[in-house]
């Protein structure tokens, strides 16, 4: 049964990357944070909400020990596909990262900035080392200089959602990834 109303329209999805081509990088990925972490113990942290998909299929691909925590950054408001420039921490890390390798969850990495303050605030933490681990990299966009250690797939300049990436909340639930146009 259709769960939208008649008079509402559904924008136009064109397909990025399937499900298939999604389900290589990761495991890509994973095979590559396994042969750098499989004598350590790292703390991954998922940027929620973006991360949530790619980093439960990631983990369940790792059979090294790990450890869990997730942090919620935003710098986008409701109903808006672009950043208004700035970015709060509206839920912060429950795990003391001093002395730990730390391995953060990026669903995307768009203009760098959210990610480039999330690196700041770890490193203030001690940890022993800070890599990122990207899903997706749209780098036509960058404006702050980030490094990403181990990454899945490169995007063009468009708004996408899927695999965890969303439009106002919506679409996280598509198995691909998909431009939005309207």
């Amino acid at each position: 049964m259709n769960s939208f109303k008649a008079d509402r329209t559904l924008p136009k999805l064109e397909v990025v990357f399937t499900p298939q081509e999604i389900g290589h990088a990761v495991a890509r990925l994973a095979k590559d944070i396994r042969q750098d972490y499989h004598d350590k113990t790292p703390l991954l942290i998922g940027t929620l909400k973006g991360a949530f998909v790619f980093m439960a299929d990631l983990i369940r691909s790792l059979d090294i020990l790990l450890e869990v925590d997730f942090v919620t950054l935003s710098s986008y408001g409701p109903g808006t596909t672009q950043s208004l420039g700035e970015v709060t921490m509206m839920h912060s890390l429950h795990t003391p990262i001093e002395g730990k390798h730390v391995l953060v969850i990026e669903d995307i990495v768009d203009e760098g900035q959210t990610l480039s303050f999330l690196i700041e605030y770890l490193h203030t933490q001690n940890p022993i080392s800070v890599k990122v681990c990207a899903m997706f990299d749209k780098p036509s966009r960058r404006r702050f200089p980030v490094t990403i250690d181990y990454l899945g797939l490169t995007v063009p300049d468009a708004f996408v959602v899927g695999y965890g990436l969303d439009y106002d909340e919506k679409y996280r639930n598509l198995p691909g990834l998909h431009c939005l146009s309207e």
